[in-house]
Order: structure tokens, then C-alpha cells, then sequence
């Protein structure tokens, strides 16, 4: 399973971005998704869930603007991210969990830096 995230950059404090996570090599439509994110010098943390039936999940810090959703035909989960802080600037992450399995995939990271 391969995970390709893409759609960092830097942004103003109050703007948006979105993030996207392109998977191949697993059955897509089965498996939870999940963004998580690393600022520097802290533990990587949940970000957003999205399970293969579409129920989501947040983390406090970001609810009410950050959206989590996925496109199965296109094997691809997003993270739409507005209102952004300067707290919001990491390494965000892309992670698959294949249940058949009890296996987890991590792409590689897209930083994500918001400007004061």
C-alpha cells in the first residue's frame, strides 16, 4: 500500500488549504483514513478520521474548520482546512488502517505552515 499526500504550503493566518491523500494497493473503500499531524518539538497527534462507512471524527482544536472526507472511486481522502491558526503549522500525515489485517499505512508528510 502506497500513501501520497500533497497540498501543504504556506498560508496567512485565516486562509485555507486542502489537503489531499492518494492511496494504491489496498482495498480503499474497506479501510479507515485518518490525517494526523506533527508540530516540531511534539507528539504527533489524531487530526481527522474518516471510517469506510463515512463517519467522522476531530480532535477539538480543529472542529468547525477542518473537514475530513474521501472519494472511493478515486481512492483519495481530503482535508479541507479553513480558518487556519498559526497553531496549525506540522508535518500533517496521511494513514490508512486495513482492518483485515490489523495493519496501518503512513504516507509520507505534507508540511503545513500558517503564517501570523
Amino acid at each position: 500500500v502506497q500513501l501520497q499526500a500533497c497540498g501543504g504550503g504556506l498560508v496567512q493566518a485565516g486562509g485555507s488549504l486542502r489537503l489531499s491523500c492518494a492511496s494504491s494497493g489496498s482495498i480503499f473503500s474497506l479501510d479507515d483514513m485518518t490525517w494526523f499531524r506533527q508540530a516540531p518539538r511534539k507528539q504527533r497527534e489524531l487530526v481527522a478520521r474518516i471510517s469506510s462507512g463515512g463517519r467522522t471524527m476531530y480532535v477539538d482544536s480543529v472542529k468547525g474548520r477542518f473537514t475530513i472526507s474521501r472519494d472511493n472511486a478515486k481512492n483519495m481522502v481530503y482535508l479541507q482546512m479553513n480558518s487556519l491558526k498559526p497553531e496549525d503549522t506540522a508535518v500533517y500525515y496521511c494513514n490508512e488502517f486495513d482492518f483485515r489485517f490489523e495493519t496501518e499505512y503512513w504516507g509520507h508528510g505534507t508540511l503545513v505552515t500558517v503564517s501570523s
